[in-house]
């Protein structure tokens, strides 16, 4: 063999095996990838089936329930406009309470959100940028409704 096909071989070899390497590591971050939901657009299916993802939003007050083997949990997160079950079984975190921000992790079995893992936010001020964001369309929906409705309900 010559000198000049040794070396088209070994180029050929070296980005083969460039090749499958970084399909390798596509393939096991797509594996790990774990998208951020709003309870809205995982009532709207926007969320994957049959995958984890996680779903943020504020807890609802007066949803926090202990069920009867005392390890499990179901409470309620909504982004003001829809609101969504969570089963949790485990420790919740020191700083979960009902009224303030969560970040869940899990996936949808039914109708119902079963959460593998629960984050509380760690300051009144902090929250994920996409949580604020869809509080803040939210919340900004709620008003423009309001106000669409409120003349209809003057006699």
């Amino acid at each position: 063999m010559k000198p000049r096909h040794r070396r088209m071989m070994l180029i050929v070899a070296a980005v083969g095996t460039f090749s499958v390497a970084v399909i390798l590591v596509l393939f096991a971050f797509q594996k790990n990838l774990v998208f951020f939901f709003t309870p809205s657009q995982v009532m709207a299916h926007e969320a994957p089936q049959g995958r984890p993802f996680r779903v943020g939003g504020m807890v609802t007050t007066g949803s926090l329930k202990r069920l009867a083997d005392g390890v499990s949990v179901q409470f309620s997160v909504t982004d003001t406009a829809q609101t969504m079950n969570v089963l949790y079984k485990g420790v919740l975190p020191d700083l979960f309470k009902e009224g303030k921000g969560v970040v869940v992790e899990g996936a949808l079995q039914g109708e119902a959100f079963v959460a593998s893992q629960v984050l509380a936010k760690h300051d009144e001020n902090y929250m994920p940028p996409e949580a604020a964001d869809a509080l803040k369309k939210a919340q900004e929906t709620n008003a423009r409704a309001t106000q669409t409705l409120a003349p209809l309900a003057k006699p």
